[in-house]
């Protein structure tokens, strides 16, 4: 699976398409009869149904039927472009009040919000967001995000620490599940399927006296699950760790702020 970027294109045009701001000095060419939004929503419509790899600036002309040069007129480059549809899909996020929730709720909630980005976006999450432009959908998400660990105590760095670790997790995840489906669409077989055309030949080859504990833990995973990798008990499982381990960073938070003392 390639990976892909965000901040690879021009910084400043970037962050002034992602802010609609006009960019500087005067403008040439015909009077443009497109919105930077239309484009923006033709090339999330095309990622969801192709697949980044599809995503080319001649495509996304086509969908919203201008010469390729003329979509140049209004976005400088793929890059460029990739980054204002992350910032689309940031901004179109839900965040209902959920203040009134525990830290552990608001948390699991900012995580399944996260998921169900990746779901129906699953390119997003190729993408790497080392170095994310500032855009308006993106500085909303995370002041709505970091909200999650209000009352836990954790200062400045803990929190964002905290939230990166959290959403590092959602998209290793979401990224295991989109190539689990991968290889079930491409081979064109279930688990079930599979391992009851292989389950054959791989018991003759195993030898269970020289892999028992591998033989045996395997088995009792794969019965439990019914195939040898299951995206949502691995979720779940990982979420509940994730969790467990915030916890214990907030009764370090709280037990250290307990022992501060007050004027």
């Amino acid at each position: 699976m390639p990976t892909y970027r965000s901040g690879a294109g021009d910084p400043a045009r970037t962050l002034q398409l992602l802010w609609r701001q006009p960019a500087e000095g005067p403008r040439r060419g015909p009077r443009q009869g497109r919105s930077v939004d239309a484009i923006v929503g033709a090339a999330i419509e095309l990622a969801d149904a192709e697949g980044l790899d599809a995503l080319t600036m001649r495509r996304v002309a086509q969908a919203i039927r201008v010469a390729p040069m003329t979509l140049y007129t209004y976005v400088p480059g793929k890059a460029e472009l990739l980054d204002l549809m992350l910032d689309r899909l940031y901004a179109d996020m839900p965040r209902p009040d959920r203040s009134r929730k525990s830290w552990r709720a608001r948390v699991t909630a900012v995580a399944r919000d996260n998921r169900d980005l990746f779901t129906a976006h699953p390119w997003a999450a190729e993408v790497a967001t080392v170095r994310p432009p500032l855009g308006p959908g993106l500085m909303a998400k995370y002041e709505y995000e970091l909200r999650a660990f209000d009352d836990t105590d954790l200062d400045d760095v803990e929190r964002d620490a905290s939230l990166t670790y959290l959403l590092d997790f959602v998209r290793a995840a979401a990224r295991s599940t989109a190539e689990a489906r991968a290889v079930q669409r491409d081979s064109a077989q279930s688990e079930e399927q599979w391992w009851a055309a292989n389950g054959p030949l791989l018991a003759r080859v195993f030898d269970e006296s020289k892999y028992p504990t591998a033989v045996r833990v395997g088995s009792a995973a794969g019965a439990a699950h019914g195939a040898a990798y299951d995206p949502e008990h691995a979720y779940e499982f990982g979420l509940r760790r994730v969790l467990d381990g915030l916890g214990v960073l907030v009764d370090a938070a709280r037990a250290r702020n307990a022992e501060t003392p007050r004027d």
